[in-house]
């Protein structure tokens, strides 16, 4: 099977995916994300400080990732120009929301941006305040750099990932949160309000000067409602479902209510155990991470965009025709051809380009009964 072939020629409207000669069905999307070692080794770029905040410069590396996606991958738009930017949208890692909380943030050249807990205490915990956005860095930068962008060019485009309310909990309390969920109600009950209520700002204001909010936390809301907002629930598979349904649920539905269409993006591997939970939220997308029970998790959520996410180690380390099996049978378990996608996120350095082509091969020559 070759999957070396290059495919400029034959972009579907979603400029993402591939439909060689297969007309009358409609094409599986498929995204993908690459970590930052990979754009760092590969194209040279960095992801320091300015990457993200030197606006002269996010543009200019954002004309280079749409390049090199093409060239390389026959990904986008063969001729990709200049667009203010404000928020990478080929990238994975948030640090906005944590940031105005107060966390310290790290940033490095070949690394995603990393929040640094900052453990605070009880009383430290309950003084806390959602923060003004006019006022509180970073937002404080981005807002002004949005008014220069929209003055110049007239629009701007991109978002940032708002992260996820037990993600942010945790990198303001530390592990204690953990023993928190059973002990002390009161302090969880105020922290889950604080960055539900600084997240909603956020993502509220965010869209309504791009148009979107949550192209950063994945690119696959743009097959579902580019306007989607997605929570990020990375460690909501640290916790049982019994806990979040008891203390995490009610803030992701307040979220939901304030932010519809609303997505959850789901990495671990036990989704189908969450899947009820989340369906209450009324949410429209899914991802679905690897190891997850696929075919549990369709049943469960009918009327659900499913993003199932292939695994990135995988897809460093196994063979194409490997990639193209694990990719058929995530969609074999789905069991759908409407309302499901692709991806693999975080991709490393040294992961083969023909891997990448299976996964969008087998993609384009799904059918249930193939």
């Amino acid at each position: 099977m070759d999957f070396n072939r290059r495919r400029k020629k034959t972009l579907t409207s979603n400029p993402s995916c591939y439909n060689p000669g297969l007309p009358e069905r409609a094409p599986i999307p498929v995204e993908v994300i690459f970590n930052p070692n990979w754009w760092n080794r590969n194209y040279g770029i960095s992801f320091d400080k300015p990457f993200y905040f030197d606006k002269k410069q996010r543009i200019e590396n954002d004309l280079r990732m749409r390049q090199a996606l093409f060239e390389r991958f026959g990904i986008g738009e063969p001729n990709p120009q200049p667009r203010p930017i404000i928020g990478s949208q080929h990238v994975a890692g948030g640090f906005v929301v944590p940031a105005m909380l107060g966390v310290s943030i790290g940033f490095r050249p070949a690394e995603a941006p990393w929040p640094i807990a900052r453990n605070l205490s009880r009383e430290e915990i309950m003084a806390l305040k959602a923060p003004q956005m006019e006022t509180t860095w970073p937002m404080d930068q981005f807002i002004a750099q949005m008014d220069e962008l929209e003055k110049e060019f007239g629009y701007i485009v991109g978002d940032f990932n708002t992260g996820g309310i037990l993600n942010t909990a945790l990198e303001l309390r530390g592990q204690p949160l953990f023993m928190d969920l059973l002990e002390d109600p009161e302090l969880v009950d105020h922290l889950f309000s604080i960055v539900t209520e600084t997240q909603g700002r956020v993502a509220e204001y965010v869209r309504s000067r791009t148009g979107t909010n949550s192209v950063s936390t994945n690119r696959s809301v743009l097959n579902v409602d580019p306007g989607t907002y997605v929570a990020s629930n990375c460690a909501t598979q640290m916790i049982s479902p019994a806990i979040y349904e008891k203390n995490l649920l009610p803030f992701e539905r307040e979220l939901a209510d304030r932010l519809r269409p609303f997505g959850v993006h789901h990495c671990g591997n036990n989704l189908q155990k969450f899947a009820e939970h989340y369906a209450k939220c009324g949410i429209v997308f899914c991802d679905v991470g690897w190891g997850s029970d696929v075919a549990q998790c369709s049943e469960k959520l009918p009327d659900t965009f499913l993003n199932l996410r292939l695994n990135p180690v995988r897809m460093l380390q196994e063979n194409a025709e490997a990639i193209y099996r694990d990719t058929r049978n995530l969609l074999l378990a789905a069991g759908r051809t409407s309302k499901v996608g692709v991806c693999c996120i975080n991709m490393d350095y040294g992961t083969p380009d023909e891997n990448i082509l299976a996964m969008f091969k087998a993609a384009a020559d799904w059918h249930p009964q193939s």
